[in-house]
Formats: structure tokens, sequence, C-alpha cells
């Protein structure tokens, strides 16, 4: 059984335990950079990027983060947490653009084929950043209209979604990315 953090800054970080522990893993709350070492992945839920990276550094979780996601931590991140990895924490060889499918009256539900995963799954789009590139460093595992919306670093464990898989009932996605820890 994986010990399995979910960052406690922001966003339904009660769904994200929950479907933890639906997948037979352990799931914690992550408040203090002690934690980070009791683990063995972390999730970065969604909300406002700026919001939780001002809370991450005023925590003082900001800069041991960063450096547990340098030494291999795994991260899978939704939305906010997508951000976040590909930009300040520099975890995720991707460009975002925040809010890019509109605002949150602008957000909706569709179903995705995702690499790895035999069904198609419901995803949320919330207010939604879109992945604008693609590095050679990461891969692609789902596109919406043509556009990246999953997407995995090639060497390393980082994974990061543009919609909210939390949110529906498929658990698929988290166990795809607790699959390959």
């Amino acid at each position: 059984m994986k010990t399995i953090g979910v960052l406690g800054i922001q966003g339904a970080i009660e769904k994200h335990i929950e479907v933890v522990r639906t997948l037979g893993d352990r799931a914690v709350r992550v408040l203090e950079k002690e934690q980070l070492k009791q683990i063995d992945a972390l999730i970065i839920p969604g909300g406002e990027s700026t919001s939780i990276l001002s809370q991450l550094k005023w925590y003082d979780l900001f800069e041991p983060l960063r450096q547990a996601l340098q030494e291999g931590l795994p991260v899978f991140g939704t939305c906010a947490g997508l951000i976040l990895l590909a930009g300040e924490l520099d975890a995720l060889d991707v460009t975002v653009r925040r809010n890019a499918y509109g605002s949150q009256i602008d957000s909706f539900k569709t179903n995705l084929k995702v690499e790895g995963i035999d069904h198609e799954i419901p995803a949320f789009f919330i207010r939604a950043p879109r992945i604008e590139q693609v590095g050679e460093g990461a891969e692609v595992l789902s596109r919406f209209q043509n556009n990246p919306v999953l997407v995995r670093q090639r060497q390393g464990s980082c994974m990061a979604a543009a919609f909210h898989p939390e949110l529906t009932d498929d658990v698929s996605v988290h166990k795809l990315f607790l699959d390959n820890l």
C-alpha cells in the first residue's frame, strides 16, 4: 500500500483523497514540508494557481516541494496543478495558458480517449488551462479538439490534466498515475 499525499491548500482535496482510498492506497492531506518525506507520491488539485502558489510560500512548502519534485517525487496535477507543474515548479515540459477554455460559465463536461485506458473517461473542464506547447520531454496521453489535455513527463513520474477527473465516478486517470509509480 502506497501513501499518497494530496496538497491540502485548495480544490477538491477530499474528492482526490476519496479516489486514492477507493483504489486501495492510503491518502493524507499535505500541509507541512515534513510530510513530503512521508509520501510515495503527491496530487496537486485544481483551484486558483496564483493563490495556491502564494499559500505554498506562506506554508513554507514551495522550495521543499520543488526540491522533492527535482529528486523524483511522483506528482499528478489537475487544472491549477498543471499550471504550477508547467510553471513555477518546473516539473513538466509543457507551456500552458490559464483559463483558455473560458470563464466559469463556459465550464463543460466531455468524454475523452486516454492512452492506457480502455474506455472513454468523463472529464470536467472548469476555467481550464490549455496546453499550448508540448516539449520533447513530455508526451500527450489525451486530446480534446486536437489540443493536449493530459500529459506526462517522459522521464520521471509527473502527470498533469487540464481537466478534473476527480469530479466523476471514474477513477481510471488516477489509477493510470498510481499504476505507473
